[in-house]
Order: structure tokens, then C-alpha cells, then sequence
């Protein structure tokens, strides 16, 4: 399948519902939807697996919203899971550093609150979610049990070297004087979660995040499960009915450890 096909097929998919929103703060974007467990025949049900918190992807721009990842959220409640989908404040429309970090902290927080079920969750995202989940989980005291990031931005420097996006990582951090010390801080290479086991699922194909960053920031944090999946481009994983999409159910169902 084409790049243009795998991006068709996932923004193609009517939107899911949730069963619920919350907010978390005052901005439009600080919002949470919520996806409760369900059987097969669509009846709720309880958690039969980890709760688990969603980030969606974009390069952090807020022409890219989590709709796009409702699908997926849906398809997980239906396999027994609660899920939150995380929106945030995004490059454009009041995001940017640090408030988009300061949003996923408190989404997750909020997540946590509101989702039923015992334990820390999982937390994980795609493309630029992927970036934030693990630079979320690195923080003190975060409430994660693992993370599991699909395609993700996982070496920034490397990404703002490549210039990915037309320049979406200084758009996010703000360019000029700072950006090296702005950049050090936001890199999920430069800053690894303590204690958290990462899970990271790339295509071999990804034109839009090259498995490049992925291997880079693997090679760097020790004890890292990298799974590069041949023929897969960027939106394949994340798309409901695809192959590479069992294979992200197959590790959220499937707990590891460090």
C-alpha cells in the first residue's frame, strides 16, 4: 500500500464518539474523551485489560486533531480496554512549549481520574504523540506503567536536523536564541523515562517519521523494545483492520516489564 493510501485509509474512517468528555482545563483543546470497555455485542463491560491513554500524532499542529484517532480508541474499548483519547493545546491555536507538554501531564492526570480500572496505564502515542508520550512518561513521578509509541518523533535533534515537516520542531519549541537548550530539554533521547518500559513499532517504510529517529533513540536508551515492521509506512499501525494495527493490540494486551 502507498503512503497516500495508508493516509486515506486511516483519515478516511468516520470519527467514533466517545462515551464521555472531560475537561482539564479552560482552552477548547483541553479535553479528554473516554472510551469505555465494551462485549462484543457492544454492551459495557469491565476492563479486560489495561486502561491505556491515547496521544495522536501531527507534528504537534493544530490542523491535526485526535478525531482522527477515534477509530482506533473505539476498536480498542470493543477488545475490553478503557481508553482515553488526549487532545491538547497545539502549534497555531495556543499550543506550542511548554504549554502542549503542560496539557499531556494534565491530561493524563485526568485520565487516570476518570478512567475505570485499577493500575497505572499505558500511555501511548503516534508520530508526534509518540515524542510526547515518552517525554511525558520521563517525567518525575508520572503515572505510566509502560509506554508504547508507534512511528514516533523519538530523537527531536535528529528531527529538526532533517528539517521534518517544513520546520515543525522549531515551530513547536519556538526558533532563535534558546532553541538548543528548549530542544535538550523536550528530547526524548536526551531524556528517558526511569523505570518505564518503552515499547516502540515503526515501519520500514515511514516517509513521514524515518525509523532512523526510532533506532537512534533504541540504541541510546538500553532495554528498549524496538519492532520495525516491514512494507509499513506511517498510518498503518494506527488504522483499525490492518495487520500492523493487530500487532499494536497484540502489545497492548501483552504486558512486558524492564
Amino acid at each position: 500500500m502507498s503512503a497516500a493510501d495508508e493516509e486515506a485509509a486511516l483519515l478516511g474512517l468516520a470519527p467514533v464518539a466517545p462515551d464521555r468528555t472531560v475537561a482539564y482545563g479552560p482552552h477548547p483543546d483541553q479535553l479528554v474523551d473516554l472510551y469505555l470497555p465494551r462485549a462484543d455485542g457492544g454492551a459495557r463491560t469491565a476492563p479486560a485489560g489495561p486502561r491505556v491513554v491515547l496521544l495522536h500524532g501531527g507534528f504537534w499542529r493544530a490542523a491535526y486533531d485526535r478525531r482522527h484517532l477515534s477509530p482506533l480508541a473505539a476498536a480498542l474499548a470493543a477488545r475490553g480496554l478503557p481508553v482515553a483519547l488526549a487532545e491538547y493545546r497545539r502549534v497555531g491555536a495556543g499550543g506550542g512549549a511548554p504549554g502542549t507538554f503542560e496539557d499531556v501531564t494534565a491530561g493524563l492526570a485526568a485520565a487516570v481520574r476518570e478512567l475505570p480500572g485499577e493500575g497505572a496505564p499505558v500511555l501511548a502515542g503516534h508520530s508526534a504523540g509518540g515524542h510526547l508520550a515518552l517525554l511525558a512518561a520521563a517525567r518525575p513521578g508520572a503515572a505510566v506503567s509502560r509506554v508504547l509509541a508507534v512511528s514516533p518523533v523519538a530523537d527531536l535533534a535528529r528531527a529538526h536536523a532533517l528539517g521534518l515537516s517544513g520546520g515543525a520542531v522549531a515551530e513547536l519549541l519556538g526558533d532563535g536564541p534558546g532553541l538548543t537548550e528548549r530542544l535538550a530539554a523536550a528530547d526524548p533521547v536526551r531524556r528517558p523515562p526511569a523505570g518505564v518500559p518503552v515499547t516502540i513499532l515503526h515501519g520500514t517504510d515511514d516517509g513521514d517519521v524515518p525509523l532512523e529517529l526510532s533506532r537512534r533513540y533504541a540504541a541510546h536508551r538500553p532495554g528498549t523494545e524496538l519492532h520495525e515492521l516491514p512494507g509499513v509506512g506511517h498510518y498503518a499501525p494506527v488504522t483499525p483492520g490492518s495487520p500492523s494495527c493487530h500487532t499494536l493490540f497484540r502489545h497492548l494486551l501483552s504486558p512486558r516489564s524492564t
